[in-house]
């Protein structure tokens, strides 16, 4: 049997397999189902693959050399599904972001500075660029540091991530075109900063939004009927199998941050909140009228917005002009967990 070559990664609090474009099959099609072959897909287990029977284990980065100036790399996201064999390309994944300029430079595809190297990466998925720098000492990735984020044990080397560069408008920002839309009875703010999200106070379905996971899965048929709905009106059609839009219920803070979330993936809670969609939701509340911005406790102008979620908190940096993004940015950290060969179970 064929192996491919692969490297595994921790990306901020994801995991996923990360390829070079030019080892695998050109054809979508046949791509696609060998990732799903190599995750072990369709098995709630995912017993017979890499995937880790979950939405933030069942990951995977497709990278490659930019053709065009302004990035040095390209980067398609692919969500594979656990229990049903489905691959999407229809969102980004900010943390699985977060190990594409290490694996870029352990690739060959970009030099190491001799200190710290910065890797312009053209996001396929929706075409924006982000730029992520990290440190490399004597030419060499170092992922050991000092950086901590909720959510992951121990320390890591931080890796910044900028998604300055190219401004964002208001129609991008706001899909359906308004700050507010009601569905099923229930207000919310559809935005989208790098990941649809549709943003719902928690006490709009009698819930406190300090829940545990377990505790809002009872949720699960209303989210899919709000989501469903708003999907049609974000310009993303029938969302019934895709991984987006997000919703993400937000309630007032307690562990001193500025707003606390529990964001369904799209129907699993998940055990914090992704980098694109913690940006997405602060970047909704800093916009007046917008549902949430009342149970926001912002901080002094000029610190980090603080996301709260079930394992911790996610800061993040947004400049905003009225209703047009200027930068958005986050720290993050990776790990390589392993590089080598992998060998999908046998095609059917």
């Amino acid at each position: 049997m064929n192996g491919v070559r692969c490297m595994m990664m921790r990306g901020g609090t994801s995991k996923g397999a990360y390829f070079l474009a030019g080892d695998l099959p050109p054809s979508a099609d046949e791509r696609d189902d060998l990732l799903l072959r190599v995750m072990g897909t369709p098995d709630p287990r995912q017993i017979d693959g890499i995937g880790g029977a979950h939405p933030l284990t069942s990951k995977v980065a497709v990278v490659s050399r930019s053709d065009g100036a302004d990035a040095d790399v390209d980067y398609l996201f692919l969500q594979l599904g656990v229990e049903e064999a489905t691959v999407s390309d229809k969102q980004n994944c900010g943390n699985i972001l977060a190990g594409i300029g290490p694996f870029a430079v352990e690739r060959g595809l970009v030099a190491a500075g001799r200190e710290r190297t910065s890797v312009r990466i053209r996001m396929v998925n929706t075409g924006g660029i982000a730029t992520a720098t990290f440190p490399t000492p004597g030419g060499v990735v170092d992922y050991a540091g000092g950086a901590a984020i909720s959510g992951v044990p121990g320390t890591a080397a931080p890796i910044v991530l900028d998604f300055g560069g190219t401004e964002k408008p208001r129609e991008a920002l706001l899909p359906t075109g308004n700050i507010r839309d009601t569905i099923d009875g229930i207000e919310v703010t559809c935005v989208d900063n790098g990941m649809p999200v549709v943003v719902a106070a928690a006490s709009s379905f009698g819930v406190t939004g300090y829940e545990t996971s377990d505790e809002l899965a009872a949720l699960r048929d209303r989210v899919q009927s709000l989501r469903l709905q708003a999907g049609e009106l974000m310009g993303l059609g029938d969302v019934s199998a895709a991984s987006v839009p997000k919703t993400t219920l937000v309630a007032a803070p307690r562990d001193g941050g500025m707003i606390c979330t529990r964001t369904f993936i799209p129907l699993r809670v998940h055990t914090s909140i992704g980098v694109l969609g913690a940006v997405s939701v602060a970047t909704a509340l800093l916009l007046d009228g917008a549902v949430g911005r009342d149970l926001a406790a912002f901080p002094p102008q000029g610190d980090p917005l603080s996301v709260e979620h079930p394992t911790g908190r996610l800061d993040v940096a947004v400049e905003l002009d009225g209703t047009t993004v200027r930068r958005a940015g986050v720290v993050r950290t990776a790990r390589k967990l392993f590089d080598g060969t992998v060998f999908p179970r046998s095609a059917a």
